[in-house]
């Protein structure tokens, strides 16, 4: 099957010319193979700072604190996706987990964008909402938006956990968090990926460490 594609000229993908007749078998196939490629290197380089990010966050719950997420565009999607999915529930109906997206209240978002900047958006409300112990997850996958890093900076001042996830090296944001999950990829769309899925393993970490839902065995390997 070929599928007639109109992009700017020029345009390729791993070798498929764009702006004439696309084979959609070989962009299928090509674009699950980028995928499983990183998500074989991701696997690869995730255990360690997965573990520090679940520890941390079952600690923090276990502690009556709460998880806030961030992010811009895409990043901003996930950052809702995660939230829903510990408040609500991910696999089997439990007790409630604290979260929240700091990317949901327009009035909010649009009031700190017209009179604080919109590089605060996200910063004023880690100040408002973070406590001691606390979690603050930013998500960029270059590492390096600036309302991201201040809200890293904002959670530092709060005495919050700074975690990030990003592309390759993490960019700024590197030196701006305790626990880092950097995918080692350059593509957007690919780290994004990789990103709700690391989300997700955290989802049913969360639930099986704090034992909200009957599970087989719990992530650390002990007996549930």
């Amino acid at each position: 099957m070929q599928l007639c594609v109109s992009t700017k000229a020029g345009d390729t993908q791993k070798g498929i010319l764009r702006g004439k007749l696309m084979n959609i078998s070989d962009f299928v196939r090509e674009t699950f193979a980028d995928h499983q490629a990183l998500a074989d290197a991701t696997a690869e380089a995730m255990p360690e700072p997965l573990a520090r990010w679940i520890s941390a966050c079952t600690s923090s719950i276990a502690d009556g604190g709460k998880i806030l997420f961030c992010g811009n565009g895409g990043s901003a999607a996930d950052a809702q996706h995660l939230a829903t999915e510990l408040v609500v529930r991910y696999k089997d109906n439990r007790a409630p987990i604290a979260a929240i997206a700091l990317t949901t209240d327009t009035s909010l978002i649009t009031a700190a964008g017209n009179d604080i900047g919109y590089d605060n958006i996200f910063a004023r409300q880690v100040s408002a909402l973070a406590n001691e112990g606390d979690i603050v997850v930013g998500i960029s996958t270059s590492g390096n938006s600036e309302n991201i890093l201040r809200a890293m900076t904002a959670a530092e001042e709060a005495g919050a956990v700074r975690v990030a996830l990003t592309g390759e090296g993490g960019g700024k944001l590197a030196d701006n968090c305790d626990i880092l999950l950097a995918v080692p990829g350059t593509v957007t769309a690919r780290i994004q990926e990789m990103h709700i899925m690391l989300g997700h393993m955290l989802c049913e970490a969360i639930e099986q460490e704090l034992e909200l839902v009957k599970m087989p065995q719990k992530i650390g390997g002990g007996a549930a």
